[in-house]
């Protein structure tokens, strides 16, 4: 186990101190064909009424997403995006009151939803795809999640695999918050997230967890997000078939438990009530 750093992180009004204790982000995809749970949600009103939830549950944060990013998809435009996302957050205005993070890759929908109320950005291309939502982040202020992909959610499971996986994200992310300082983000406003899952065979989503020390030397909090993964399936596999992803609670905890031993700062999970157990356990642990 390591001693984890702590940082401070300015959301809106609030100061939130990371490393005291892990904050459980709730994941809330608004798309029809996300890997998890798409279509569940789809509708505003049953988006709204599982962020409450969520909120009840003990999530310290909600990341929403409004364009699926699972192996194979092919995007949307940004007009849709925002059709899927902005009635959300009209609806949870002034009545959720954890901080709400968006999941976009396109400078438009950054902007348009921190005006109807967002105060975090969650970047999976490193802003590789549009560079400029640092800008935003910049202008406005907000903290900037900045993760690790090889590829695009097109083609990221395809090979070839880094050869050295480790070294591979260590240079992307550098590349990412050198572009994110580049625009005016303060350094005490980038999280980074190692990205397992998105461009790593099976067997490097491991390494990468066993390894978190060694992204965490960059001086950044840690996001850490293994939530219903693929890989979780193939590893819990019956019969040579992948486990339904409604069955990877428990390949969710162990890795969200390693996660945290790690030095992961926050965690990024779907089941929250469930996740909020295991890391205020395996806090306990840590800080025993």
């Amino acid at each position: 186990m390591i001693v984890r750093k702590k940082y401070r992180l300015i959301v809106g009004r609030r100061t939130i101190v990371l490393g005291e204790r892990t904050l459980v982000m709730g994941v809330l995809n608004v798309t029809p064909d996300s890997f998890s749970d798409g279509g569940e949600f789809f509708r505003a009103a049953d988006a709204v009424k599982a962020a409450l939830a969520m909120e009840r549950a003990g999530a310290d944060i909600l990341d929403i997403g409004a364009e699926s990013t699972r192996p194979g998809s092919t995007g949307i435009s940004g007009e849709e995006e925002l059709e899927r996302l902005l009635p959300v957050l009209q609806g949870l205005r002034g009545r959720l009151k954890i901080p709400i993070s968006i999941d976009t890759q396109k400078v438009r929908v950054a902007e348009m939803a921190i005006g109807a109320g967002a105060e975090m950005l969650n970047d999976i291309s490193g802003l590789k795809t549009d560079p400029k939502i640092a800008g935003v982040a910049a202008r406005f202020g907000v903290p900037l999640i900045l993760m690790h992909m090889r590829g695009t959610p097109r083609t990221m499971q395809r090979k070839p695999w880094a050869k050295d996986v480790v070294k591979d994200v260590l240079s992307g992310l550098r590349n990412s918050v050198a572009i994110a300082r580049r625009a005016g983000v303060r350094t005490s406003q980038i999280i980074l997230d190692p990205g397992i899952g998105f461009g790593k065979s099976f067997a490097q989503n491991y390494e990468l967890l066993a390894k978190l020390p060694a992204i965490a030397k960059l001086g950044y909090p840690l996001l850490v997000g293994t939530s219903r993964k693929g890989f979780l399936g193939a590893t819990l596999a019956r019969n040579g078939k992948s486990l339904p992803v409604d069955k990877r609670i428990w390949g969710t905890a162990a890795t969200l438990a390693a996660s945290i031993l790690q030095g992961a700062h926050i965690v990024r999970v779907h089941d929250v009530e469930e996740m909020v157990q295991v890391a205020k356990v395996t806090d306990c642990l840590l800080n025993a």
